[in-house]
């Protein structure tokens, strides 16, 4: 069980917050929850500690104390460990922030910061002007994406934000004196006590719209602030290590979105959601420009009779003055000499006709940013150093970043889908279940204009897919191209897939004025054999004439999406790594080989078990030439708020990428190839982890028994809390059933068996067939070897057998006979493990994190053993107990929240 937790003299006021914020909960219960739930999970708390540390007969008590609790109760006891986990988590994040803060003051650079990417750098021999090339193209792009784990309401995401700011604002209480310190805690309380008393759950299943808004909060209200900042801590980062000046001439990161534009087994997401989703980012867009302005006019009162100002300034006020007579007639007499004023009035007033639509508004993002690059000169020229021109720069970061449209969108569907569209538009009804070659073969014809579509798209599925090429269209002419992203087709396997969106773009007519489809088309390859196969699928796309025509309209760029959470629901997380890391090697190869500049979009889900590694050692063990200079992945679900949620956290986040991804690039990227040795290594616990994964998962006919009772799956997927189903293409099974339940599921009974399961059989074979101190050479330089084993090692402490146990129990014979062998996999797992870092115990070389999941883990256990206790009861009464499902939907939320992982 678990040993004794200790805190670090770094992390000391951690202990502090925790135990404050922790206190005043309790205080809360006492005076707002109903009677008896304080003295409840204060019995459960206490004895979910004594059973952490080995009671003998802690576990029946707390048993007894959760077992048949009304559905009231427990929902309040539920409620009272998810808002524990809730202050806990703000404690962690707003120690993060001390601890940067930290650094800071001690002039040191922050392992990860920019600071230390730059001394790295400098340290290497890299020169400054290797930096500026790298910069020239370098690209960190986070996708946000709808993800069915997570619905925080706005409201609640506000408060979290003013509770961190009242968090931080303690940092230096000893110079705050007692009134200021009082108000401090009234805040803090003010915001958990409200929560408390927010209902969490939204009545109804959230719409697209709804999750668009969600994402919207994270772009407008956090990384709208901190783009420029990060871009100033480059710059500053620079100048420190080279020791000169130095100004980043372009942004080095871009967002995207799925929401709104995601179509794959989501009937709620069509070209009527593209239009509104890309209408409201514009709408926040202008609102943000809007209020930068009203900002800068605040500060630029610069006069003419005091400091000069630019003609081109002055031109363009008459010039507005001109065309916009009814604005200027408003300008206010008192800003009579002061241009910049004028101006900014004006160009607001050209915003105000944009989001109306009315003549007069700025067309394209490019217009609004000349205007504010002319106000930009003249404070350059004019004295305006310290009166105003940072922040115009920083307007100009945020234009550059985000233009009228915030976060691109991406757009995705299922090959199976197109296939099916197509068939009906060249009129054969059998045409998806036709050979590959087949499909190749007529869309080519087609794309050619012999054997053109001659029927029209009658039925619905054609007509909204066509529509679908008819808005992005329609986007591109008002947005500009930036607004959108990549058209990804899922569960891509051939050619035929891509192909099958330039007809299908045709037919909707989405060209462009030379007839080329203006869209990257990237096929997403997402089972092992499908990554198998995409450096074939990649070189037959270039040797069709329409497709290769394509590519070269596209500046001769090819975007590739990765899938890792069903290549690890198909093989397991060993063979699924070992997949990826391969066919991104074989993928880099054959783009050279074909003359093609290749990006590789990582379809990262935020567990370990789909690919949610830390952002910078994902990137340093990318393989060499698998960046190219641009780090584009997913970004999903709680990850969302837990990367980008405060404004410092997110900050952070982005310089972890940007200076990782600097370090691969600038001056050559340093990454050396896998030696033939540590492929050989690969491939054993590939294939012997593989095989013990399937033996268990696909291939016992028990496995769906076990799984169906040992997991809340059936609660999981009545969760209104995402806008498409749980299942996808209408199936049944674990094949059919979306990566981010399944893993959701296997996380909260505790077992988290997608992270490490067939790991230790695949680390034994290879520690048998290549010897330990090879295998820990490997481990030692290998930094993919590395990653992985460091990923399962922290899935393997966040797993609980002892209380998946007694889930297992649930599944009746399947868990009786199955769950031995978990057990048995689990153990041979940790051992492996441990024998290849050398260490006693799982995480003994992160104290932080092994703390973290020690301090969480007897707070989680109640919730468990609440969870369990009502699945019995639900599945006993046919499910149909709504108050049971109210609570047990409760107990999802608050496992999630302990142990901050999901799907």
């Amino acid at each position: 069980m678990n040993q004794p937790v200790r805190f670090a003299l770094k992390d000391r006021p951690l202990r502090r917050d925790v135990g404050r914020l922790g206190a005043l909960l309790g205080r809360i219960l006492r005076e707002l929850a109903p009677p008896g739930v304080y003295e409840t999970v204060e019995t459960a708390r206490l004895a979910a500690r004594r059973r952490r540390k080995s009671d003998p007969v802690a576990g029946a008590e707390l048993e007894a104390t959760l077992g048949s609790l009304s559905p009231a109760i427990a929902l309040e006891v539920v409620r009272a460990f998810s808002a524990y986990f809730g202050v806990v988590n703000m404690a962690e994040q707003v120690h993060r922030l001390r601890r940067r803060i930290d650094y800071r003051r001690a002039g040191a650079a922050q392992p990860g910061s920019l600071r230390a990417s730059a001394l790295e750098l400098a340290r290497r021999g890299t020169t400054l002007e290797e930096v500026q090339a790298a910069l020239a193209s370098l690209v960190v792009e986070p996708v946000f994406t709808a993800h069915p784990t997570e619905s925080v309401r706005r409201t609640l995401l506000k408060k979290d934000q003013r509770l961190a700011r009242a968090l931080v604002a303690r940092f230096h209480e000893d110079a705050l004196d007692p009134v200021a310190l009082a108000t401090l805690d009234q805040a803090v309380a003010l915001e958990i006590a409200s929560a408390w008393q927010t209902e969490e759950q939204l009545p109804d299943r959230p719409t697209v719209a709804e999750e668009v808004e969600h994402v919207l909060f994270h772009l407008a209200d956090v990384l709208y602030r901190v783009v420029p900042a990060v871009h100033e801590e480059l710059e500053r980062a620079l100048e420190l290590a080279y020791g000169q000046p130095v100004r980043v001439e372009r942004p080095v990161l871009r967002f995207a979105s799925w929401v709104g534009g995601d179509m794959d087994g989501n009937p709620n997401v069509g070209a009527p959601t593209m239009r509104a989703t890309l209408a409201r980012h514009l709408e926040l867009a202008l609102a943000r420009y809007g209020d930068e302005l009203r900002g800068l006019h605040e500060h630029l009162s610069q006069s003419t009779t005091r400091v000069g100002v630019d003609d081109a300034v002055l031109a363009r006020v008459e010039d507005y003055a001109a065309r916009l007579p009814d604005d200027f007639a408003r300008i206010p007499t008192r800003y009579a000499g002061m241009p910049y004023r004028q101006l900014l009035w004006l160009m607001e007033a050209r915003l105000e006709r944009k989001r109306r639509g009315e003549e007069g508004g700025y067309g394209l993002p490019n217009e609004f940013r000349a205007d504010l690059e002319l106000v930009e000169r003249s404070l350059a020229s004019n004295a305006g150093s310290l009166s105003g021109l940072a922040l115009v720069r920083r307007a100009l970061w945020r234009v550059d970043v985000f233009g009228f449209h915030l976060a691109a969108l991406d757009v995705r569907q299922d090959a199976e889908v197109h296939r099916r569209v197509v068939g009906t538009l060249l009129g054969a009804a059998d045409f998806a279940s036709r050979a590959p070659s087949e499909r190749v073969a007529r869309i080519a014809e087609a794309l050619r204009g012999e054997h053109a579509p001659r029927h029209a798209a009658s039925d619905e599925e054609s007509v909204r897919t066509l529509e679908v090429f008819r808005a992005l269209a329609e986007a591109r002419e008002r947005y500009g191209d930036r607004a959108l992203g990549p058209y990804i087709v899922s569960m891509a396997q051939g050619p035929d897939d891509a192909l099958a969106v330039l007809l299908l773009a045709r037919a909707g007519g989405c060209v462009d004025e030379s007839g080329h489809v203006p869209l990257d088309v990237a096929p997403l390859f997402e089972t092992v054999d499908d990554l198998e196969a995409g450096p074939d699928v990649l070189r037959a796309l270039c040797q069709d004439p329409s497709y290769s025509e394509h590519l070269v309209a596209r500046g001769g760029r090819q975007v590739v999406m990765l899938g890792y959470s069903d290549s690890n629901k198909d093989g397991g997380i060993a063979a699924s790594r070992v997949a990826l890391v391969d066919a991104q090697e074989r993928l880099v190869a054959t783009a050279a080989d074909l003359g093609l500049a290749l990006t590789l979009f990582h379809g990262r889900g935020g567990s370990i078990s789909r690919g949610g590694s830390k952002p910078r050692a994902g990137i340093l063990a990318t393989p060499p030439g698998a960046l190219g200079g641009h780090a584009r992945s997913t970004e999903q679900g709680e990850i969302i708020g837990g990367k980008y949620g405060l404004r410092g956290i997110a900050t952070r986040t982005l310089e972890l990428s940007v200076g990782a991804l600097l370090e691969r690039s600038a001056g050559g990227d340093p990454a050396r190839p896998a030696t033939n040795e540590q492929r050989a290594i690969a491939r054993t616990i590939s294939s012997a982890s593989r095989t013990a994964y399937r033996a268990l998962v696909h291939d016992d006919p028990d496995f769906i028994a076990l799984f169906e009772g040992m997991t809340p799956i059936d609660v999981i997927e009545r969760l209104e809390i995402g806008s498409r189903p749980a299942r996808r293409r209408s199936m049944c099974g674990v094949g059919d059933l979306r990566a981010i339940p399944w893993v959701f599921a296997w996380t909260q009974c505790r077992a988290v068996l997608p992270g490490w399961f067939g790991v230790g059989t695949g680390l034994s074979a290879a520690i048998d067939a290549h010897g330990l101190d090879t295998m820990r050479r490997a481990l030692d330089q290998w930094p993919f070897l590395a990653m992985l084993v460091s990923d399962v090692e922290m899935v393997l402490a966040k797993s609980d057998l002892h209380i998946a146990a007694r889930y297992s129990e649930l599944a009746g014979t399947a868990g009786a006979r199955l769950f031995p062998v978990v057990r048995a996999e689990h153990e041979r797992s940790v051992a492996a493990v441990l024998e290849l870092v050398r260490s006693n115990e799982l995480l003994e070389r992160d104290p932080t994190l092994q703390r973290s999941i020690r301090l969480r883990n007897p707070y989680v256990d109640p919730m468990s053993f609440v969870q369990i206790d009502l699945l019995e009861r639900w599945r006993a009464g046919g499910r149909e107990d709504r108050d049971l499902e109210r609570v047990l939907v409760q107990t999802v939320r608050g496992i999630a929240r302990g142990l901050r992982n999901t799907g």
